[in-house]
């Protein structure tokens, strides 16, 4: 049996065809605005999925902490109000210079904590002193450069051996 045959299924006699109207000027202006804010919108987007696993991170590093204030082991407070009584001590000896407030107070604080703590203090100290004497080695060379470059040119006959 045929489709043409079944009483359901009648075909059409003539070709439809599709005519789509012509688009209103409120969808033109809408078109256009969408065109141009696309760059906008995707810088947006681009944006937001750099910053959000960063931002669930923090929140997650958030959580972790009052998880563990919650749970401290003990003794951790009261060492905790020790280390930031001599933050506080570093700040009242900081009167009138700005670099002493810059040093004192986490200077105190490290000292207090070096007191609590002495093997992840040594282990610290190895490292900052690794990383000031790679930072003190650039900046030598770095100096050592731009010495030769502005002050030891050969046409530079103030500054050459021979001349005195």
């Amino acid at each position: 049996m045929k489709v043409e045959e079944l009483s359901l299924y009648s075909t059409p006699e003539g070709q439809s065809k599709y005519v789509e109207k012509p688009r209103t000027q409120l969808e033109e202006s809408i078109s256009q605005l969408r065109h141009q804010c696309d760059p906008y919108t995707s810088w947006c987007q681009e944006t937001y999925s750099q910053t959000k696993p960063k931002m669930q991170r923090f929140f997650q590093w958030g959580l972790d902490s009052y998880d563990f204030l919650q749970n401290a082991p003990p003794g951790f407070f009261p060492r905790l109000g020790v280390i930031g009584f001599a933050g506080l001590v570093g700040l009242l000896f900081t009167r009138g210079s700005k670099l002493k407030k810059l040093v004192y107070p986490p200077g105190f604080m490290g000292l207090a904590a070096s007191i609590y703590y002495p093997q992840q203090a040594i282990a610290f100290a190895q490292v900052s002193g690794e990383k000031l004497y790679d930072w003190s080695l650039r900046g030598y060379i770095a100096l050592e450069d731009l010495w030769k470059e502005n002050f030891q040119k050969p046409g530079n006959v103030k500054n050459s051996p021979g001349n005195k």
